[in-house]
């Protein structure tokens, strides 16, 4: 009768051990966690720890009281907000101003960046992007005094070609001000994440294609765009989820009174009504109707598009 082997001496007790799945994956990627920690703690400081201040919209909100003392109302600020004609104003110039700058604004980066792949020289490549990146990093507050400046009918441009009345304080232009000066701000520094999807396709399929006698204009058409179609659609989506909130930045700094008929959105609107006047619980309670309706928007066109494309969030 055979004795029962004894362990091999040299195996290691630790290694007999099964590790943990989770406590393995952890110690693979460690340092990929640690350089995630800070946007997490960014993340929850100041999206996830003001999130408790949503009780105020269904509070009688008084300073001195705070939070948690003050009286429960319901949805008496809702009701107040959704009876309110100067809400609904708002509303809709919301509305108008997000779909204006979808439909102008968003193809611009992705024009400018198939435009930009087209440039062979790269020193006058780096040149053009320099030139349309640059916007992108001065605030609002800088621009708006450069267009203030450069509209003056006094002593700007406007006053160069003979026109008197400026389109900051015209409300049939304002709107395309803000579409245009967006895109100016805005359309370069978009171009990066379509450059990128664009370096990644295969450049086998432009050499197939120019063998085959394809012009630049096929090459765009027929490899270019459907490639980052993906890379399109999910900035679409998100995008989308944004039609609520027009820019306050930029649109407190460029509207006044008299443009406030086509001008005034959500955002200066919950601004200017709410926290000006001290109405803290107004404020909030159209601040959570902006949230809710946003993230609805973002749920449908997600389930749209991947109803009809096959292309999501998830």
């Amino acid at each position: 009768m055979n004795a029962p082997s004894a362990p091999a001496a040299d195996v290691p007790a630790a290694s007999l051990v099964r590790q943990h799945p989770l406590r393995k994956l952890a110690r693979k990627y460690m340092y990929h966690y640690v350089l995630l920690l800070p946007g997490i703690i960014y993340f929850f400081i100041f999206k996830y720890v003001p999130m408790g201040g949503v009780l105020i919209a269904f509070k009688d909100y008084k300073l001195a009281k705070g939070i948690l003392a003050s009286d429960w109302v319901g949805i008496k600020w809702f009701a107040q907000l959704f009876a309110d004609s100067g809400f609904w104003n708002s509303f809709e110039n919301t509305i108008l101003i997000s779909f204006y700058k979808l439909i102008f604004g968003f193809p611009a980066p992705i024009i400018m960046a198939i435009l930009l792949n087209e440039i062979f020289n790269s020193t006058f490549k780096r040149i053009i992007q320099t030139i349309i990146y640059f916007p992108h990093f001065l605030s609002w507050v800088v621009l708006g005094g450069v267009l203030f400046t450069f509209l003056s009918p006094s002593s700007g441009f406007l006053s160069l070609i003979g026109l008197s009345t400026s389109p900051l304080t015209t409300p049939d232009q304002f709107r395309s001000l803000l579409v245009i000066s967006g895109i100016w701000k805005e359309a370069g520094w978009g171009t990066i994440i379509y450059l990128a999807a664009i370096a990644g396709i295969n450049p086998e399929l432009f050499e197939a294609a120019r063998i085959d006698g394809a012009s630049r204009f096929h090459l765009m058409r027929h490899i270019t765009l459907p490639s980052i179609f993906g890379t399109i659609v999910v900035l679409l989506i998100l995008r989308t989820g944004q039609i609520l909130s027009a820019g306050f930045d930029q649109i407190f700094i460029l509207y006044n009174p008299v443009v406030y008929n086509v001008g005034d959105i959500i955002d200066t609107y919950v601004y200017r009504v709410g926290l000006t006047m001290g109405r803290f619980s107004f404020a909030t309670a159209a601040g959570l109707f902006q949230s809710v309706a946003g993230l609805a928007l973002l749920l449908f066109s997600n389930w749209l598009s991947k109803r009809f494309t096959d292309q999501a969030l998830w």
